[in-house]
C-alpha cells in the first residue's frame, strides 16, 4: 500500500513540533498566540513521493504552508535556473537568510526564492515577528 496517502500520526505531530520549539522552520514565527494553529509540513510533498518520515517533516506557520504548497523549487530568473527551497532538515537558516529589524533578508539565492515565495516579509506576516 502506497504511504503518500497516510495521515502523519498525532505523535509524529508532536516530535516535529517540539524538536522545532514550536517556532516556524521557515520564517520563525510563533506558533504561541497564534490565531490559526501551525502545521506539519511535508518539505517533498507527497505529490512527489514525499514520506511522513520525520526526516521530511517541518514545522509551519500556516502562511508558509500554503504559500509553498507542493512546491519544492522555483525558478531564479536572473540565470534561468532552478533552484530548490531552503530545507530544514538539511540547511543551515543562518546561512540562507539574516533577520534585520525583524525583516528576514536573503543571503544565497535559495534563500531568496523561499523569501520571495513564501513571501516572509509581506506587511501582514510581519507582527508574527513583532514589527507593527
Amino acid at each position: 500500500m502506497p504511504t503518500n496517502n497516510v495521515p502523519v500520526s498525532a505523535t509524529t505531530r508532536k516530535r516535529v513540533a517540539q524538536r522545532a520549539s514550536y517556532i516556524c522552520e521557515y520564517c520563525l514565527a510563533q506558533d504561541e498566540g497564534s490565531f490559526i494553529g501551525f502545521e506539519v509540513d511535508h518539505i517533498f510533498s507527497r505529490k512527489h513521493n514525499g514520506s511522513n518520515e520525520e526526516s521530511n517533516l517541518a514545522y509551519a506557520c500556516p502562511d508558509c504552508n500554503r504559500n509553498k504548497g507542493t512546491d519544492i523549487a522555483s525558478i531564479d530568473w536572473n540565470n534561468r535556473e532552478i533552484v530548490r527551497f531552503f530545507n530544514p532538515r538539511t540547511d543551515i537558516w543562518a546561512e540562507h537568510f539574516r533577520l534585520s529589524s525583524g525583516f528576514i533578508e536573503p543571503v544565497t539565492v535559495i534563500g531568496k526564492l523561499t523569501v520571495d515565495i513564501f513571501r516572509f516579509n509581506d506587511k501582514v506576516r510581519l507582527p508574527d515577528r513583532g514589527l507593527f
